[in-house]
């Protein structure tokens, strides 16, 4: 990205950006997104974006990728790990399909009790988890994919998760 950052306009790094890094990082973030190693390439993503601004090596990225409307990791891993329930919503079980006790959590998906610490970073465990935290306004259109994907995506814009500090929000 050094190399040609002299000789392209900013939107063309964005499109090699998209068309090469971006790429990767989707295949399959689903399955490897909290994993360890995620940190390694959330730096080359934080490097990247530098390079495509000018900045300075240690200069703060988060303003960054809200300008050039780039998902930082952790939003692309919320984002891939929301449609994904989205589009399978008929495998999972919603709250009041539990029990019919009209609470605040109702239309939540139902967190399984974790019994061993791999279920806790298995996928379908993430999901619901990240699902729940959503603010209400996004879930509730989760019955129109298409507006769904455009309000979550804003969403994630917005706020550029950087870390796994969205599963302690509550909105």
């Amino acid at each position: 990205m050094r190399i040609i950052k002299p000789y392209m306009s900013l939107e063309t790094l964005k499109t090699v950006y998209h068309s090469t890094f971006n790429l990767v990082i989707n295949y399959g973030l689903p399955f490897w997104g909290i994993s360890p190693q995620s940190k390694k390439i959330f730096w080359m993503q934080n490097k990247i974006v530098r390079i495509m601004m000018g900045c300075r090596r240690l200069a703060s990225c988060r303003n960054l990728f809200k300008n050039l409307k780039i998902l930082p990791l952790m939003s692309q891993y919320i984002f891939s790990i929301t449609m994904f329930i989205i589009k399978h919503k008929h495998q999972f079980t919603v709250n009041s399909e539990i029990h019919s006790i009209n609470t605040r959590q109702h239309s939540n998906l139902h967190q399984p009790a974790p019994n061993l610490t791999g279920f806790k970073h298995s996928i379908y465990y993430s999901c619901v988890k990240i699902y729940n935290n959503l603010p209400l306004f996004i879930k509730q259109l989760a019955d129109n994919p298409k507006t769904f994907e455009l309000k979550l995506k804003n969403f994630l814009y917005f706020h550029s998760y950087y870390s796994e500090e969205f599963f302690q929000l509550q909105f």
